[in-house]
C-alpha cells in the first residue's frame, strides 16, 4: 500500500483512481456474496476494464443533487468534527493497493479515518434511530480500514436541517469488530478483479466477423 497525499477529485486523484477497483464501489461487488454477481458488479467489471485498455477514465460518470451537497456541506461536517472531537483532520488523499485503492475523507492522528455523509433529514433520523452507521455505507468502512490498515473509522453523517447539537451524528467501527468482513471483502475483491481481467481478455482477444 502507498499513500498519496493528493487533494481528492484533483486531476492527479483522477489519474491515481484510473483503472482501480475504488472503495466506494465495494458494496457494488459485496452485494449477493457468495452467489454470482450481480449486474451492478458486472457493469463495474466492464468499466474498469475498459479504462485498463484505453487508459483514460470511462465516460458514464454522473452526479446527482446528494453528491454536490455532500461536496459543499462535507467542509462543515468535517470542521464540526474537529469541534466536537478535539481532533485534527488530515487529507484523506488516496490509498494505492495495486489493483484497487481507497480514499477517505480525512485521517485523524496514526489510527483513525473518517467518512462523511452529508444526507437529508429522514436518513440522518434513521441513524439516530439505528444508533449505528448506515448499512448502505458498510463495505465502504470495512474498506476503509482494509485498505489503510487504520484500527478505526468514524462513520459521520451531517444534516443541516437539524438543530443545533444534532446536525453530527458519530459511530466509530473498530477493525476488531470486522474481522470476518476483512477476510470476506478479500476473498471476494480477488474474484471480482478476476471477472475484471476475463472482460479485459475477452474484449482484446475478441476477432470481428462480417
Amino acid at each position: 500500500m502507498i499513500f498519496h497525499d493528493v487533494e481528492q477529485n484533483s486531476d492527479e486523484w483522477m489519474k491515481l483512481r484510473l483503472a482501480k477497483a475504488t472503495g466506494s464501489n465495494f458494496s457494488c461487488f459485496m452485494a449477493n456474496y457468495g452467489k454470482a454477481f450481480g449486474e451492478p458488479a458486472k457493469k463495474y467489471a466492464l468499466r474498469i476494464a475498459l479504462e485498463r485498455i484505453n487508459g483514460f477514465k470511462s465516460e458514464n460518470g454522473f452526479t446527482n443533487e446528494h453528491m454536490e451537497r455532500g461536496h459543499e456541506q462535507e467542509p462543515i461536517a468535517r470542521m464540526m468534527y474537529e469541534d466536537e472531537h478535539f481532533a485534527e483532520v488530515t487529507n484523506g488523499g488516496f490509498f494505492d493497493c495495486g489493483l484497487y485503492g481507497d480514499s477517505p475523507d480525512g485521517l485523524v492522528g496514526d489510527n483513525g479515518v473518517i467518512e462523511i455523509k452529508s444526507v437529508i433529514e429522514t436518513t440522518h433520523y434513521a441513524t439516530l434511530e439505528r444508533k449505528s452507521f448506515d448499512p448502505a455505507y458498510k463495505w465502504q468502512l470495512v474498506g476503509h480500514l482494509d485498505c489503510t490498515s487504520r484500527e478505526w473509522v468514524d462513520f459521520i453523517s451531517y444534516c443541516a436541517d437539524f438543530p443545533t447539537g444534532k446536525q453530527l451524528i458519530v459511530y466509530r467501527l473498530h477493525r476488531h469488530e470486522v474481522d470476518d468482513e476483512l477476510t470476506m471483502l478479500d476473498k471476494r475483491r480477488k474474484e471480482f478483479l478476476a471477472l475484471v481481467d476475463t472482460i479485459q481478455n475477452n474484449i482484446e482477444e475478441s476477432v470481428w466477423q462480417a
